[in-house]
């Protein structure tokens, strides 16, 4: 996974990225803890940091990401899931941050970015509990963004991601990168911060040559040819 982030960072043609599992019925099922157990306590943190470095990649990768949840994604999994964009998940996936109920915490970014995401008591509540929850439920409560019924190829989530993915495909690579970084840095700060982080990006953005051909494809009222550049 890395290595994958590596070689599409840097790719301005990629104006989006969707997760999604090829194992029917799992997104990401989290750590194997029969191997967990074996490893010494230095090595259990050294690989926990390298899959929260990870995980922080998939945050960081500069175009929206979107993750396609069929099934369950519990553990590192829902902790996956959580550093994309966009979540999408089938009324009967299963997520949860299970670890309080095998004596750990959630320690590939859980504990951070679920109460970034929904309510910080509700946060507790789910991690504290160790309650598995499906789609719907965290549709409801703001997990994911949308929650759909499964059809019979097991792939609704993804096929909805898609048509998100569709919906994005037409913008400007580089104007989505700069949207990102804005919101992503923006969040962290005081609005009045925030209102310089989103002059920066625009900046950033005012000499592209997508720009001009955004503004011209209006003007000669015809759809645009964005090239990332």
């Amino acid at each position: 996974m890395k290595e994958v982030n590596a070689l599409i960072r840097e790719d301005t043609r990629i104006s989006v990225v969707v997760l999604h599992s090829l194992v029917r019925g799992i997104f990401c099922a989290g750590a194997n803890l029969k191997e967990r157990f074996k490893m010494s306590e230095e090595e259990v943190a050294k690989f926990v940091r390298g899959l929260r470095e990870t995980f922080i990649e998939i945050e960081d990768l500069p175009m929206p990401t979107i993750a396609a949840i069929e099934g369950v994604a519990v553990g590192g999994g829902l902790e996956l899931a959580l550093a994309c964009d966009i979540r999408v998940a089938a009324e009967t996936a299963r997520l949860g941050l299970v670890e309080t109920g095998r004596g750990l915490i959630p320690g590939a970014g859980g504990t951070q970015r679920l109460p970034r995401v929904i309510h910080p008591n509700i946060a507790k509540e789910l991690i504290f509990t160790s309650r598995i929850i499906n789609g719907k439920e965290a549709k409801e409560m703001g997990i994911v963004n949308h929650a759909v019924a499964q059809n019979e190829n097991n792939n609704a989530a993804f096929e909805k991601a898609l048509e998100l993915a569709r919906e994005i495909l037409p913008n400007a690579p580089i104007a989505l990168r700069c949207a990102k970084q804005a919101i992503n840095e923006g969040v962290q700060l005081s609005i009045k911060d925030g209102y310089e982080v989103e002059q920066k990006y625009y900046e950033i953005n005012v000499p592209t040559k997508d720009r001009q051909e955004g503004m011209l494809s209006f003007i000669e009222k015809r759809k645009p040819k964005y090239k990332g550049h």
